[in-house]
């Protein structure tokens, strides 16, 4: 019974996700902090992204695949910027506006993000997977 019930939830569960799989998409998850020292480590985070890939600036764009497209557009200081693209088919942008530090991470197929900072020293990373 139990084997019968857990043979027919499997079948299920694959006809379900073939589709899916196949139509392609994306999944993303925001991480923002709630207080100054979880701000802090994500700034600290970003700084040693940036020290591990080399990148002098306040702005950084890597890309690893094609047809990728990226922009960061910063105005006031202390800005702190990252576009990471593995894979085909991103779009990513950030526009800072003084004391802000973000991160955009791409994995896999044609994802997009459009990330606008306002006011000032707002921290946070987005993750995105596509498929």
């Amino acid at each position: 019974m139990i084997r019968t019930t857990l043979t027919a939830a499997a079948l299920a569960l694959t006809t379900l996700a073939a589709p899916m799989a196949s139509a392609g998409g994306s999944v993303s998850f925001e991480v923002n902090p709630s207080n100054a020292d979880e701000a802090n480590a994500i700034r600290l985070g970003l700084a040693i992204y940036q020290i591990a890939r080399a990148a002098e600036g306040d702005a950084h764009v890597y890309q690893n695949g094609n047809g990728n497209g990226a922009g960061i557009g910063q105005s006031g200081g202390y800005n702190q910027g990252i576009v990471h693209q593995e894979g085909n088919g991103h779009h990513g942008t950030l526009a800072q506006n003084g004391c802000d530090s973000y991160g955009i991470f791409q994995f896999g197929e044609g994802t997009n993000a459009n990330v606008a900072q306002g006011n000032g020293c707002q921290t946070g990373m987005l993750f995105q997977f596509g498929w």
